[in-house]
């Protein structure tokens, strides 16, 4: 059910959806037709038109491929919780096959469709499954975002080692700079480029109010790479 990308980060907050979003516009620049996904969120919005999830409108904002906002989110709870505890909260049971109809719809109207994931690799969404379920159904290649700051050396490399585990292919990871106090980012940087068992994509560096338009020319390399299917999904 490819092309495509699915993007999981170290942890929720560090920057996946402005990572995502970025990439989206780098891809865009380079003459890619770019769908967007967030296939389970929590927490909405209040817009005129109605409540919504505020990542995904993020995202379908970016995109130059139009899409239904169910297309895009096909599974929304209002409750901002784990999407597990969300979905329980609302007594729905998320499934797969709407994500996989949506998914094919995007797919049908583009060169590539970005997947964001919602909160880390292992985030549950049912009581016995997690976004890892999702990237595996999707059978997507997986992008991971590292939020770089004290204990991203960990949480990275056991997200590699879960997502390798999960029969699932990582090729690459994208350094996103929150912790502007972080001591010796550079050693950290380069130990991660030792050890992941992919390549760096790229490192977005910190910013009080990053705005993704302006960070999209530093993920350029990146987008080059994904949009010449340099690495082909996995099989």
């Amino acid at each position: 059910m490819s092309p495509g990308y699915f993007f999981t980060g170290t942890d929720t907050g560090i920057g996946k959806t402005l990572v995502t979003v970025a990439l989206t516009r780098a891809l865009i620049a380079a003459g890619k037709r770019v769908a967007v996904m967030k296939p389970v969120a929590a927490g909405t919005v209040q817009t005129p038109e109605g409540e919504f999830n505020g990542d995904a409108l993020e995202l379908l904002a970016a995109s130059n491929v139009k899409a239904a906002y169910e297309d895009v989110n096909p599974w929304l709870s209002k409750t901002p919780a784990s999407p597990h505890l969300a979905a329980r909260a609302e007594g729905v049971s998320i499934r797969h096959e709407r994500i996989a109809a949506a998914f094919a719809r995007l797919r049908a109207g583009s060169d590539l469709v970005l997947v964001e994931g919602a909160g880390g690799w292992l985030a549950p969404i049912s009581s016995t499954e997690t976004m890892a379920d999702v990237a595996e159904r999707l059978a997507l290649p997986v992008v991971l975002v590292v939020g770089m700051r004290l204990g991203c050396l960990n949480h990275a490399l056991l997200s590699a080692r879960a997502i390798a585990a999960d029969g699932c292919q990582l090729i690459g990871w994208i350094g996103n700079r929150i912790d502007p106090g972080m001591a010796r980012v550079e050693e950290n940087l380069a130990t991660l480029r030792a050890r992941l068992p992919a390549p760096c994509l790229g490192v977005l560096p910190h910013a009080s109010d990053a705005q993704p338009r302006a960070l999209a020319p530093q993920l350029a390399a990146a987008a080059e790479l994904i949009a010449s299917a340099a690495y082909p999904p996995a099989p």
